[in-house]
């Protein structure tokens, strides 16, 4: 039977670095998210919250909206890094995007084109 060994993104196989190199890089990828997070925050309005959800093999996105209602996200390589660097940042998670926080997402004509123009034989963007 061949190797089932997987590899991470930079081709190294998990057990071949030590738990304080692996703990190193999670910490680092941590700090450079909560530097993202922060900085979104500084733009839109001071402050953000957000919303933390897996999207497949360990990667979690990172749904953040900003006090102003501007929007985006950031992938996150784990789950517990994305809850670190949203800790660090100051940002407040929420469980769900259900309709309180939701509603504080502002959009923009691009959006509103997008997402219901076509639908409903509205103009497309250019």
């Amino acid at each position: 039977m061949g190797d089932t060994t997987q590899t991470d993104p930079e081709g190294q196989a998990p057990e071949a670095e030590s738990g304080k190199a692996v703990s190193a890089k999670a910490e680092k990828r941590a700090k450079r998210l909560a530097h993202q997070m922060t900085a979104f925050a500084q733009t839109h309005g001071g402050s953000a919250e957000g919303q933390l959800a897996h999207i497949g093999r360990g990667t979690v996105r990172v749904a953040l909206v900003g006090a102003n209602g501007d929007w985006g996200t950031l992938v996150a390589p784990s789950y517990e890094t994305a809850r670190r660097a949203a800790e660090t940042a100051g940002i407040t998670l929420h469980d769900d995007f259900d309709g309180e926080f939701a509603a504080k997402v502002r959009t923009g004509p691009y959006e509103w084109t997008r997402m219901a123009g076509i639908q409903l034989g509205g103009p497309s963007n250019a």
